[in-house]
């Protein structure tokens, strides 16, 4: 779907934009384990201004394709975000519900701001109305992998992103 090259490129463009809108603000980078921990090591490297990353874990889809739509809070944040501009790192939206819940809760915590950057937006499958303030790239509704995404914790390691064969799945 996207190669190594049209990553880096798309990586770099967001990063600018995120260094201009950032300037001279407190920003923290939520790296939402462990689908965009790639995407936001690579993001980080580019942006030009001084960040604070954190990770959480949330897990809404287990070994399946499909979201379960129940959230779990797997770890949560090491930093407190009182008051610091929170930008939510993801790999991908698909039906939003697990990023709607990761907002209202952090939004609980009374930061300066709430936004959100991803790798993939795939638009046709959302049943929330999170929409993003940074996206790589807009996608169909395929089962992608690599770059960080798997299926079953495999195929993470590829440096490209792919459609997994529905075989594999079904």
């Amino acid at each position: 779907m996207y190669s190594e090259e049209q990553i880096k490129k798309r990586v770099s463009e967001i990063a600018a934009q995120i260094s201009v809108d950032y300037q001279s603000k407190d920003v923290l980078l939520v790296c939402v384990l462990r689908g965009s921990i790639i995407f936001t090591a690579d993001l980080i490297r580019e942006i030009s201004i001084p960040v604070k990353v954190d990770t959480i874990a949330v897990s809404s889809y287990g070994n399946s394709t499909e979201s379960s739509g129940v959230v779990r809070l797997i770890k949560d944040l090491d930093e407190t975000i009182k008051d610091v501009h929170v930008l939510i790192v993801e790999d991908i939206i698909d039906s939003g519900l697990t990023l709607q819940y990761l907002i209202n809760m952090l939004k609980q915590r009374n930061p300066a701001s709430v936004k959100v950057c991803t790798l993939l937006d795939k638009r046709e499958r959302r049943m929330s109305n999170v929409i993003p303030d940074y996206a790589g790239f807009i996608i169909p509704n395929e089962f992608v992998i690599g770059y960080g995404m798997d299926y079953g914790e495999y195929y993470r390691q590829l440096p490209y992103i792919g459609v997994l064969k529905p075989e594999v799945y079904q």
